[in-house]
């Protein structure tokens, strides 16, 4: 997966000085040891802090080795303002934890108290306003807290791929859109750089690639993607063309940045003036870790990347689109499935969703815009879709957003996509997730979400409420069950 970066650990433990330092050098070696048996390279750095000098030091010592994110253990209780300070001077997001105790026969010279250290190092970082991650259930021994950096490793590529992101936007948001259209001073608060251009900019470095001589190679890395799906093969060398044009401008535009996403204006000059629909295009950028977001969906390509490096794998941004009818409810997913009728609905984009995301995929055109741009006739601008049911699995619908008065919010909600014809076009898929009648009118109506979702592949909330809750979003909502009212419920 491109565009993501290499989360590379350092591990530093801590000790108050009252306490056998040997103890918490001791238990950090077991916890390296613990994360090197389940596949987690992690850098142990030396220097055991015990003041703040010494904190300084291991922060060197970690930099040196190109840390850039750590975890700062409490082998014992800890020394609460050099173990804050760790985390104050570093350039990147950190984990604490601490270390449980080892057997009931030392617990003389052997005890640690890092359960109650561990309260301390919370209030410190409070008192200092510094952001931490903190596992659940923080306090362990060597294999616990190594299952415990297993779950930061995915928080911290995405805390440390937003820190050095740019998303780079292409026309104006459309004026019948105004839910994709959302302050983004937001998003300097948290470190993401934007630059916006215009359509016209993006038209001029199109044709500039006309006849660019990397154009065949791009055409025959579509055509073994697509194989039967290859359905208008004349489309491919603009196709190609366009995909070069995306790659080039991410790769001349970064900047100080090592990241980049986009979210571009696609309709509707847009299909008329480049001669075809740039979904296929924009599925496959996805597919390379750099998504593409509809309809100058800035938050939405914010979203997407957090996806991506959540999991590390292929997302895609889809509509909160459409009902399943009763009939399909009733005869092909009530007699198999646990849900009721409000817990389904169609997920749905015209076709960018990448191609390994789809049960089968292949090239069409998008039946909207060609009413709409062609009055409904044979399609030659409107086609470049990818169309096709998404694949089966489990899903998590997911969105950061910021208010119209600036302040970020997120909604997080696990489920699946089930393994039934949608009998309809684009990409598009059968979601089904618990209460989400409930959570469609309290979270998604109630606080104003806009009707584009990204879709990670997996079930990876967790993850994404850590994030979320590290870059200080305090409204994170959850499709909650039944008995759970939301603050808007009616209770009777």
């Amino acid at each position: 997966m491109q565009n993501i970066p290499e989360v590379k650990l350092g591990l530093i433990a801590v000790s108050r000085d009252c306490f056998v330092i040997s103890i918490s050098e001791g238990r950090r070696k077991k916890v390296a040891e613990a994360c090197s048996k389940i596949g987690i390279k992690v850098f142990e750095a030396p220097t055991v802090v015990e003041n703040e000098k010494d904190a300084l030091k291991a922060l060197d010592e970690a930099k040196a080795a190109g840390c850039n994110a750590l975890v700062v253990f409490l082998g014992n209780f800890g020394p609460e303002t050099p173990e804050t300070i760790i985390a104050q001077r570093f350039d990147g997001p950190v984990m604490y934890a601490a270390a449980a105790e080892e057997r009931g026969d030392n617990l003389l010279n052997g005890r640690g108290d890092a359960y109650c250290g561990m309260l301390n190092c919370s209030y410190n970082l409070g008192l200092r306003k510094i952001p931490a991650y903190i596992p659940e259930y923080p306090v362990g021994d060597a294999d616990d807290v190594a299952a415990m950096v297993a779950d930061f490793v995915p928080v911290a590529r995405a805390l440390v791929g937003l820190r050095s992101l740019k998303i780079i936007t292409f026309g104006p948001r459309p004026q019948d859109f105004f839910a994709c259209n959302a302050p983004i001073k937001a998003l300097y608060d948290i470190g993401v750089e934007i630059e916006e251009n215009s359509e016209l900019d993006l038209l001029v470095s199109y044709r500039e690639h006309k006849d660019d001589p990397r154009i065949a190679s791009i055409i025959e890395e579509m055509k073994e993607e697509l194989g039967t799906g290859d359905t208008y093969p004349e489309l491919l060398p603009r196709m190609a063309q366009f995909e070069l044009t995306l790659l080039d401008w991410a790769e001349n535009h970064k900047g100080a940045r090592d990241y980049v996403v986009f979210a571009d204006k696609c309709w509707p000059a847009f299909p008329k003036e480049f001669g075809f629909e740039p979904c296929y295009v924009n599925s496959r950028l996805a597919s390379k870790g750099i998504p593409v977001a509809c309809e100058v969906d800035i938050y939405g390509a914010l979203s997407e990347y957090i996806g991506t490096c959540v999991t590390g794998a292929p997302v895609t941004l889809l509509d909160i689109n459409n009902t399943v009818p009763k009939d399909m409810y009733e005869g092909e997913i009530k007699p198999k499935y646990d849900y009721e009728l409000s817990d389904t609905f169609m997920g749905f984009h015209c076709g960018n969703t990448p191609f390994c995301r789809l049960s089968a995929g292949a090239i069409k055109y998008q039946m909207i815009q060609n009413r709409l741009l062609e009055n409904g006739n044979t399609p030659d601008f409107t086609r470049g879709t990818l169309e096709g049911d998404i694949a089966p699995g489990e899903i998590t619908f997911f969105r950061l957003q910021t208010t119209a008065d600036t302040k970020l919010q997120a909604y997080i909600a696990q489920g699946e996509v089930l393994p039934v014809a949608t009998r309809s076009f684009g990409g598009i898929g059968i979601f089904a997730i618990h209460d989400m009648g409930r959570f469609y009118r309290h979270v998604l109506i109630q606080k104003r979400y806009p009707h584009h979702g990204a879709v990670a592949f997996g079930h990876v909330g967790k993850a994404l409420y850590s994030i979320f809750r590290y870059l200080g979003v305090e409204d994170i909502a959850y499709n909650q069950p039944k008995g759970v009212l939301y603050k808007t419920e009616c209770p009777f």
